[in-house]
């Protein structure tokens, strides 16, 4: 028995030809996305940035909440303030509250801050510590009605809570050619 070869047109030739190097394109480029998406849904650097904004929100907060406070309302105030620490920190102001409830009450001020700008200097994601740099202008209003501005930046020590970050340690910044301690 004889068999015949039959062989396709040449136009249907190069159609299947370009629909076979189409798949092989799309196949290639399906390995490479699912590849890139795989090495960025597991890379490190990406949950250090998503902590190290964290820390930054949280610490700016912070510090303007213990920059705030006003002599209507100093039990809410220092709740907040209380709220937004932890450790030794945290220890001194609910140590020193009563006294400094009544020292703010006889100084009728109201103490506002304000966030200007805020970095993160360092971070230990795996020990939960971090330190910010926060710029602020605070204005206090005195019982007269005369309010003056400050600008001042703060260095503040954050530590990772089951809360979230919270202040641990706060201090002023040195400012120019003056040292730190």
């Amino acid at each position: 028995m004889k068999r015949t070869v039959r062989t396709l047109p040449a136009g249907l030739r190069a159609l299947y030809a370009a629909a076979l190097a189409l798949t092989l394109l799309a196949g290639g480029f399906a390995a490479w996305a699912g590849w890139d998406w795989y090495g960025a849904a597991h890379d490190d650097s990406a949950a250090y940035a998503v902590q190290r904004d964290q820390a930054l929100a949280a610490g700016e907060q912070a510090v303007e909440n213990l920059n705030t406070l006003d002599h209507r309302s100093v039990d809410r105030g220092l709740d907040l303030w209380e709220s937004s620490t932890t450790g030794d920190l945290h220890d001194q102001l609910v140590a020193g509250r009563k006294e400094f409830t009544a020292q703010v009450k006889t100084a009728k001020t109201v103490t506002t801050a304000r966030v200007l700008s805020g970095a993160v200097s360092e971070l230990d994601d795996r020990a939960g510590r971090a330190r910010v740099l926060v710029a602020l202008r605070v204005t206090v209003k005195a019982p007269g009605g005369q309010s003056t501005d400050k600008d001042s930046r703060m260095l503040g020590e954050l530590t990772r809570t089951g809360g979230g970050w919270k202040l641990s340690a706060l201090g002023q910044a040195p400012v120019g050619g003056t040292s730190a301690g």
